[in-house]
């Protein structure tokens, strides 16, 4: 009696470990879709603002969709480091998180410039926002390899 106690006590304790194991791989798969989508978020951003922010000089309407841009990112950036990395993929995180908040203060300088009434284009093509940006991708190209 006391073995096949035994046994079932066994194979409960590999069931339970089997699912832990299913979970992180679940959240890591989770972690990689975020991560993508994110990078999806900041290609488009990064592609897109700079003409925007020329047409932000002469253009109300291009001015306030601007900063409404920059605003979304700036929302996106910080959800986007309050995930929960697997265990794997933390030291990418921690680098994407430290391109986000280089990119996090160049997008708040410009917006203080916006409210100051400076909007001067070539200055967001040539702050660290945009390259902290092309380096996320970068790495998050990297992240994407851990979910294959």
């Amino acid at each position: 009696m006391k073995k096949i106690y035994g046994g079932l006590l066994v194979l409960i304790m590999l069931l339970m470990s089997g699912c832990s194991f299913l979970e992180g791989v679940n959240n890591s798969l989770n972690y990689v879709n975020e991560a993508s989508e994110y990078a999806n978020e900041v290609s488009t951003f990064t592609s897109e603002v700079p003409s925007l922010a020329e047409q932000a000089v002469t253009d109300q309407q291009a001015a306030d969709e601007l900063e409404t841009r920059l605003e979304e990112m700036k929302t996106n950036i910080e959800e986007f480091n309050e995930l929960e990395a697997p265990q794997a993929g933390a030291d990418l995180h921690q680098q994407v998180v430290e391109r986000n908040n280089q990119a996090l203060e160049g997008i708040q300088k410009y917006l203080d410039n916006m409210e100051n009434g400076k909007l001067d284009p070539s200055v967001i093509e040539n702050t660290a926002v945009f390259q902290s940006l092309r380096e996320i991708t970068e790495i998050i190209d990297q992240i994407k390899q851990l979910g294959e």
